[in-house]
């Protein structure tokens, strides 16, 4: 090997580095929450909804981050990711299921788990109480069988490894412009037909992938014959977005509010104000709570929890009298 062709070489390594460095930058900038963004509170009961997830329930995040702030611009939608909820390690029982899990995580047996596919990282596996300061909203396949359940986290599975498609999120983007102005060459990609297994994928599309294996709708196409007759297709699984499957008719939305008031008529023991706040005063109000040594939040749950036992006392009362 000549001179020349040694140094060809290593100026092709040095601009690949430098490549994947500002590719680094560019991903960790993205994937960073900004400020703003910081102090919201999540809206949802973390621990009920640990109780009530069952595998195969979809999980879907009101993102904070820069990416999840484009993403909502693009899907004009909260919910910005997408992941499958798996259970825990120790209840799967299908061997190579077990085998690509312990090969991509090696935490806690016990620990609830979700499978998803993130910017800079590909298609993992994570533990759910990586999102417990998020807000979130559990969409469940209705009628979908036992069987079928462990055959989605099964293929589910199969995707760990993958990258992180970001020209698909690209792709996702151009829908917003009218197809016949942009270029040949920026035209969307999402309609060229690849055999084969993917290599690429993002989070949503990856989820409705596994549902469509086994023949399960998230928001079909339906058709109908001459004859009337219904027929089902299936949508491009690139095509979908997180929002889908909260849309989807075929799907139930499970909610888990952090100060339940559904019983007892409880929305009547909220500690309202009388006076309304624009988001100006909120953000400000919110601050200041931050400086004091008891938040506002924290306040809110005992006034309830006072509320509540007050109620209780009142009527076990009455019935003694």
């Amino acid at each position: 090997m000549d001179k020349n062709t040694n140094k060809a070489i290593l100026e092709t390594a040095v601009i690949m580095n430098l490549k994947n460095n500002l590719w680094q930058l560019i991903v960790d900038w993205l994937n960073d929450i900004p400020k703003g963004n910081r102090d919201i509170q999540a809206i949802n009961n973390f621990d009920h909804m640990l109780r009530d997830l069952r595998p195969s329930d979809v999980i879907l995040f009101e993102g904070r981050t820069r990416v999840g702030e484009v993403i909502k611009i693009i899907t004009l939608s909260p919910w910005t990711h997408a992941a499958l909820y798996i259970g825990r390690i120790n209840e799967i029982t299908d061997p190579d299921t077990l085998a690509l899990l312990k090969k991509h995580y090696q935490g806690d047996p016990t620990e609830p788990l979700v499978i998803e596919s993130l910017l800079g990282f590909g298609t993992v596996v994570n533990p759910l109480s990586d999102y417990i300061n998020d807000n979130l909203r559990v969409c469940r396949a209705d009628g979908l069988s036992f069987a079928d359940q462990n055959r989605v986290i099964n293929f589910a599975t199969e995707h760990l490894g993958m990258n992180y498609d970001v020209r698909q999120l690209l792709d996702l983007a151009r829908f917003m412009f009218p197809y016949a102005l942009l270029p040949r060459r920026w035209r969307s990609s999402l309609f060229q037909h690849n055999a084969g297994k993917p290599t690429n994928i993002v989070c949503s599309s990856m989820i409705a992938r596994c549902y469509q294996s086994v023949n399960f709708p998230v928001l079909p196409i339906i058709q109908a014959d001459n004859n009337d007759r219904l027929k089902f297709h299936k949508r491009n699984f690139r095509l979908f977005v997180p929002t889908d499957f909260d849309y989807s008719p075929y799907f139930s939305i499970l909610k888990f509010p952090a100060w339940p008031v559904s019983k007892c008529e409880g929305y009547r023991e909220l500690p309202w104000e009388e006076n309304v706040l624009a988001d100006e005063d909120n953000q400000d109000k919110e601050k200041t709570a931050t400086d004091t040594k008891e938040p506002i939040e924290e306040k809110a749950k005992l006034n309830i929890l006072k509320a509540f036992s007050k109620k209780k006392t009142l009527k076990i009362n009455s019935q003694i009298h």
